[in-house]
């Protein structure tokens, strides 16, 4: 049984700062890319960010150069550090692992 487990949200005023984990356990291997999707009331979920095993990152437009994903491979752990968060950042955030998925954790942020 694998177990995504979120934590680090939270509510933050426009501008703010928050740092989202995700700890996966249980019997999971190889792990490649690690990714964080977003969920805003009424809308599809979307890709906000993803790390490679390598490395590599890509992000969202929208979030270029405010978010930062990260990885620790020894924990088995993925990071989003979410700066000058915008209302428009209001969402619920799952991590996604391969075929699992975090439970969801929600960002509301106000103006």
């Amino acid at each position: 049984q694998v177990q995504l487990v979120e934590s680090g949200g939270g509510l933050v005023q426009a501008g703010g700062s928050l740092r989202l984990s995700c700890a996966a356990s249980g019997r999971i291997f190889r792990i490649d890319a690690m990714s964080w999707y977003r969920q805003a009331p009424g809308k599809q979920r979307e890709l906000v960010a993803v790390i490679t095993g390598g490395g590599i990152t890509n992000y969202l437009d929208s979030v270029k150069g405010r978010f930062t994903i990260s990885r620790d491979n020894a924990k088995n752990t993925v990071y989003l550090q979410m700066n000058s968060l915008k209302p428009e950042d209001t969402a619920i955030y799952y991590c996604n692992i391969q075929q699992f998925w975090g439970q969801g954790t929600q960002v509301t942020v106000s103006s």
